[in-house]
């Protein structure tokens, strides 16, 4: 195998479950590999395990579980939490590594495994790729003597330690009394915790999305689909909604009119509000190619650059790190906040508005409507991957729709990390160039792979 990686992808590993890779053979593989790599110095050698609520989180937390014991690692089991949560019990508990089951948003049928370093932070490319050479040669090598093996237990107060972080990152005398809060989980990781933290700083809280059964996560709900959160933040007159995905590293907000507010917007109002405290480091923000040029002009009205990446939350801490920043983010909601988290988090970012909104005493509406969005169109086009981007017609095509826009907007063309589809976006300060430009794109895409499909 070398140094190619293929079971991880750009946000670690996923696929179906119970097909490869998302089998019990290849989680238990994975854990001994894991727990080999990251197994050094003196013991104790610990891992913490964390999952949202799909069904096959059953199979694959035994599976991981019994690669890391048998790797010598004691395994810390903390069920059902955020992404996020992971990140900071890896680091705060002293673990060799954090494993984190999900496929965030994708539907049930999906499931994922991401893995943490000591640090808390995802792992690099390289370190992937060592791993996964580790598990292809793994045939007794690496396994603990019979006196070594390791333990695994219930740790019963990670939410609690994971909730008070969280408070720790608003002002301390922060009380949301009298405001009425709508919270979609997506039947989710955070399904208990994020209610029970909005409650406990004061809010009235509304649930949605708090009823998991296995098959129900993302389904129709969360951020992924906040129509019935922006019909209940109408029905109930809230101030406001906060909807996030299967792990809950990501948010989308819905202001009192129901209104959609994106990660786009999101950064635009925490980077106003730190730069004027002075607590903005390196006069920029990040984000990746998908943020809307509005916010990009925005931005430089304000004085500051927007840094773009590759999508993918790991490459805009990748540049957040390098550039010594300390706010970046994306469009479908993951804001990073290196001063409280090494990676996205959906419930500390709905705090950090919740903060404002009750600090300034005004309502979402105008605090995150203050800029002009450029209009943008994103289409899937299912079945179409790397290969038929290099198809001579789907060049053609793009090429004439980026001269045609020109410097009027951008075209953005790129198959997804993470299943078989090619994502196509268009944007333009004028709609009707959009409206012209991205079904002709997306016609020819979508035909050409057809036609590799039936070559």
């Amino acid at each position: 195998m070398g140094s190619e990686r293929r079971l991880f992808g750009t946000d670690g590993i996923r696929g179906t479950a119970n097909r490869w890779p998302m089998t019990a053979e290849v989680a238990l593989a994975l854990g001994r590999a894991a727990g080999q790599y990251f197994r050094g110095g003196r013991p104790p050698h610990r891992v913490v395990i964390g999952k949202d609520t799909r069904l096959s989180g059953y199979m694959l937390e035994p599976a991981l579980t019994a690669g890391f014991v048998s790797a010598g690692m004691d395994v810390m089991l903390v069920g059902p939490i955020p992404t996020p949560g992971i990140a900071y019990l890896t680091r705060t508990l002293r673990c060799d590594v954090g494993v984190m089951i999900s496929a965030s948003h994708n539907p049930f049928e999906d499931n994922g495994i991401k893995l943490f370093g000591p640090d808390g932070h995802k792992l690099s490319d390289a370190v992937e790729a060592e791993i996964e050479r580790l598990m292809a040669g793994l045939d007794g090598d690496g396994l603990a003597e019979p006196h070594a093996l390791g333990r695994a237990r219930r740790l019963e107060d990670a939410r609690g330690r994971y909730i008070e972080n969280l408070k720790r990152s608003v002002p301390r005398d922060l009380d949301l009394a009298g405001l009425v809060v709508v919270v979609d989980c997506a039947h989710g990781a955070a399904y208990h915790i994020a209610p029970d933290l909005l409650f406990e700083l004061g809010a009235e809280v509304v649930r949605l999305g708090t009823e998991p059964n296995g098959l129900n996560i993302n389904l129709d709900c969360g951020a992924t689909a906040p129509e019935r959160l922006r019909a209940e933040v109408r029905r109930h007159g809230a101030d406001l909604g906060i909807a996030l995905d299967g792990d809950a590293d990501r948010v989308v907000l819905v202001d009192e009119r129901g209104e959609i507010v994106d990660g786009d917007r999101v950064l635009a109002l925490i980077a106003g509000v730190w730069l004027r405290e002075g607590r903005l480091r390196g006069g920029a923000v990040a984000a990746t190619v998908m943020s809307n040029m509005g916010l990009e002009r925005h931005l430089a009205g304000l004085g500051l650059q927007l840094v773009r990446t590759r999508v993918g939350d790991r490459y805009v801490l990748e540049a957040m790190r390098a550039r010594g920043l300390n706010l970046g983010g994306e469009q479908s909601g993951h804001v990073i906040m290196t001063d409280y988290a090494t990676t996205g988090d959906g419930l500390l970012a709905a705090l950090q508005v919740a903060a404002v909104m009750r600090r300034e005493g005004r309502p979402l509406s105008e605090l995150a409507h203050v800029w002009e969005a450029w209009p943008q169109r994103l289409e899937n086009v299912r079945g179409a991957g790397r290969e038929t981007l290099e198809r001579p017609r789907v060049r053609a095509a793009v090429a004439e729709a980026e001269a045609r826009l020109g410097d009027r907007g951008r075209v953005l063309v790129r198959p997804s990390g993470t299943e078989r589809v090619v994502r196509v976006m268009v944007e333009a300060e004028d709609p009707v160039l959009v409206d012209e430009v991205l079904p002709a794109l997306v016609t020819v895409i979508a035909e050409e792979a057809i036609s590799v499909a039936d070559a």
